[in-house]
């Protein structure tokens, strides 16, 4: 069965307040049809706020917010999100979700993920300054690169390749980062940077490269799972909802961030490989390859701004995490499936990249 959430319910806590303790009552979630995108979406409409989803389904799905189409709270805007965005009712935030976040996608859309770092960000970051709008930029933990420095805090500098395979989106993020700051300082942007470290759950594609949908796809259809490298590299997932809560937490605080977002339960690749193997009941075996270029041997955040200033802390476990995601990808396997057990891990995933698009609303009108 399609993911439909129960709208006449949150099924995530939605911070009371924006600054200065106004509710939130309009928002635009650029990015919103991306993995990430809509689960922030589906957390605000089912708790009352308006929103307008821009994404010009470069990355992201229209399934992925088909279900909001019946919401009077829902507007989306097919349209590059690089595209201002005229006519719009006030706005009380914008959210930056928008970005390919895949390592299948950095090779064909290696412009399109530097522009939604700049040109996109840009953008948006013109329309809060017009709407006096609270504005959230959905860093990486990418901007720390292959960190030299375990676990990663906000005030680490980083270790990133610039002309390397993952530069484009590296890069891309440092640039945006550096932006929103600049417009905090000169134009007094009441922003947030809240850097995402890897981030799973339902409505991942399939098809897009990092470990958890692959490892489960490649599982589910019993295929040996491709481990580059030694398999001891680290990774520490949080799944979605709990990053939900944290980006809107972020937005309700006032604070300017970076702020680290994800779970500090740190695991290994061949760990998680055969932890999806057991709960997927699969006899699946490991198949070992050379290590990925420029690949992070260790990701962890330390997320104690995350629980000074935004009282946060994952709350699902990795057992419960993944049997959600498996369940989801098991109800929604594909037709056809390309090298489904391979996996070169990376970051969260907040889709969607800027290029060429059309522009139309869908599911209730446009009313903003």
């Amino acid at each position: 069965m399609p993911d439909e959430p129960d709208l006449t319910r949150p099924h995530v806590a939605l911070p009371p307040a924006t600054r200065a303790g106004k509710p939130l009552t309009r928002v635009l979630a650029a990015g919103g049809a991306g993995f990430v995108g809509s689960h922030v979406c589906d957390a605000l409409v089912a708790n009352g706020v308006h929103v307008v989803c821009v994404d010009n389904l470069v990355t992201g799905r229209p399934e992925n917010v088909a279900h909001l189409a019946k919401s009077p709270l829902f507007t989306f805007l097919e349209q590059d999100a690089a595209v201002p965005t005229a006519g719009l009712a006030p706005l009380d935030a914008v959210l930056h979700l928008a970005s390919p976040a895949s390592p299948q996608d950095f090779d064909r859309l290696s412009v399109e993920t530097l522009q939604a770092g700049s040109h996109v960000t840009h953008t948006l970051l013109n329309l809060a300054v017009e709407h006096g709008a609270r504005f959230l930029l959905a860093s990486t933990s990418e901007v720390y690169g292959d960190a030299l420095e375990h676990p990663q805090r906000e005030d680490y500098w980083g270790n990133v390749n610039p002309i390397g395979p993952r530069s484009v989106y590296d890069e891309g993020k440092r640039y945006a980062e550096s932006l929103v700051t600049a417009y905090r300082h000169r134009h007094g942007v009441d922003s947030v940077i809240v850097r995402i470290f890897n981030t799973y759950g339902p409505r991942m594609r399939p098809d897009d490269g990092r470990c958890v949908p692959n490892f489960i796809t490649g599982a589910l259809a019993q295929d040996a799972l491709t481990i580059h490298g030694d398999g001891k590299q680290t990774r520490s997932l949080c799944f979605v909802d709990d990053l939900v809560r944290g980006l809107l937490a972020a937005v309700a605080s006032g604070h300017h961030g970076p702020i680290n977002l994800g779970n500090p339960d740190e695991d290994t690749i061949v760990n998680l490989a055969q932890r999806i193997i057991t709960l997927c009941g699969s006899s699946s075996s490991m198949r070992f390859v050379g290590a990925a270029p420029d690949d992070p041997r260790q990701r962890c955040p330390d997320t104690s701004v995350a629980r000074k200033v935004l009282d946060w802390s994952p709350q699902v476990d990795k057992e419960e995490g993944l049997a959600r995601t498996i369940e989801w990808f098991r109800s929604h396997r594909p037709a056809g499936r390309a090298d489904a057990g391979e996996a070169r891990e990376h970051d969260h995933g907040h889709d969607r990249g800027p290029g060429q698009a059309h522009t139309h609303a869908e599911g209730a009108k446009a009313r903003s």
